[in-house]
């Protein structure tokens, strides 16, 4: 049997809920779908607020030949296909074709760069629909050929209003007896999904068969512990993953980092959310203990943004690797976290008037930048110099950590500042 996800997927406009910004009467796609033209363009949104159904109705509206590709399992081969079959039809009738590409963040570079041409002569309308910043994620050139809309959270009402729509409209539900008497735990587990949200409401009913099924809080509860695996393949398991992996790395064990990132790529897992958190680690965790681990991580993020799955596979392996046999200090981590409470304890202290620029004369006369001194005319390039707030003076927030390039760090710190650094 067809999902009721799918089976409740709208078909117009007047059928979509939510993105009011967007759709109502004289909103832009409102007024696109009047003057039947739409541009190329990004949708950008959490994940079940409706941006493939946009898509579809789009081009169900505008009676538009429409092609869809998922970036998980399509490549440059796959778009040209499509781009080939796309000019034929163009040639034909003299109509774009409506290319929906969906999680479009995912394909490398060169995949985006496959698009461009067609996009650019006419030949397809582009619809990419992504829950990351297409600032970052999608190539320039690509993106200054496309609108970017923004699809928004959706609210509690939207939901119920869904769940409504499903008990009274769907050709299967309307023929049950089943009603919601509490709510709370359906909107709650779908996370301002839809798409979820009618999964564990279907999923609800399967496990609960009844002559009459009445939805309460505890029921839903249930059958989330029963059946959590059948409906949510990236929710729980996503983060239980990506923190087994993360702690892997963190704990020095290279043999289950690369484990667990095995298991993140075989379940589907967006290299870029794997390079980012990698990112992440290597300054919480490795930090100055290996200046190097910022390098690679960074460089691992770059090259799997290029390349793309299944090669860069290999380039998220070495990075895993590398980080975890790096020496680990969590000390600048802790720095910022400590001065962040300082500053919410102790508020917005004044700067002390020598380390203030002095732009005016009047500035220069009430004393700013007076007895500041320059470090590079001193020996060894420094001097001694309150740099702090004054009532902060001496306040310690840097602790280095205990590995060999920390230990550089503390000898020098300890020989220029002598007792004001001596941990």
């Amino acid at each position: 049997m067809i999902p009721l996800a799918e089976r409740m997927r709208p078909k117009s406009l007047n059928e979509y809920i939510g993105q009011e910004h967007l759709t109502q009467t004289g909103a832009v796609l409102a007024k696109a779908i009047e003057k039947n033209t739409i541009p190329s363009m990004i949708l950008w949104g959490p994940p079940g607020v409706g941006k493939t159904t946009l898509a579809f109705i789009l081009a169900n509206s505008l009676s538009r030949q429409f092609y869809h590709l998922s970036a998980i399992n399509s490549g440059v081969k796959e778009v040209r296909a499509v781009i080939e079959t796309a000019r034929q039809h163009f040639e034909s009738v003299q109509q774009p074709s409506i290319l929906f590409i969906d999680e479009i963040h995912r394909f490398s570079k060169s995949q985006q760069d496959s698009l461009l041409g067609a996009v650019e002569k006419g030949i397809i309308t582009l619809i990419g629909a992504t829950t990351e910043n297409p600032s970052f994620e999608v190539i320039s050139p690509l993106l200054s050929r496309c609108q970017v809309y923004i699809l928004k959270a959706l609210t509690a009402e939207h939901l119920r209003t869904i769940l409504h729509a499903a008990l009274t409209n769907d050709s299967v539900l309307k023929e049950q007896k089943v009603t919601i008497k509490e709510d709370d735990a359906l909107l709650r587990f779908s996370g301002g999904d839809a798409r979820k949200l009618l999964n564990l409401l279907e999923l609800v009913i399967q496990v609960n068969q009844q002559d009459e099924i009445c939805i309460g809080n505890k029921m839903v509860e249930q059958t989330i512990h029963q059946k959590m695996a059948l409906y949510d393949k990236t929710g729980e398991q996503h983060y239980d993953l990506i923190s087994a992996f993360i702690k892997s790395i963190r704990g020095s064990d290279p043999n289950a980092a690369v484990y667990w990132l095995a298991r993140m790529i075989h379940g589907g897992e967006d290299p870029l959310f794997i390079a980012r958190r990698m990112l992440i680690l290597a300054s919480e965790d490795i930090g100055n203990a290996n200046p190097n681990a910022m390098l690679i991580a960074n460089q691992c993020f770059d090259a799997a943004h290029k390349i793309g799955f299944p090669e860069c596979r290999i380039i998220l392996s070495q990075a895993a690797i590398y980080l975890a046999c790096s020496p680990k200090s969590n000390s600048s981590y802790m720095a910022i976290e400590e001065a962040l409470e300082l500053v919410a304890k102790t508020g917005d202290l004044p700067v002390p008037l020598h380390l203030r620029n002095a732009p005016t004369n009047l500035m220069k006369e009430i004393g700013y930048g007076k007895d500041y001194a320059y470090a590079h005319n001193y020996e060894n390039n420094f001097v001694k110099l309150n740099y702090l707030p004054n009532q902060l003076k001496g306040k310690k927030i840097y602790f280095p950590g205990k590995n060999v390039r920390e230990a550089e760090f503390q000898q020098f710190l300890k020989t220029s500042w002598e007792n004001e650094y001596d941990y």
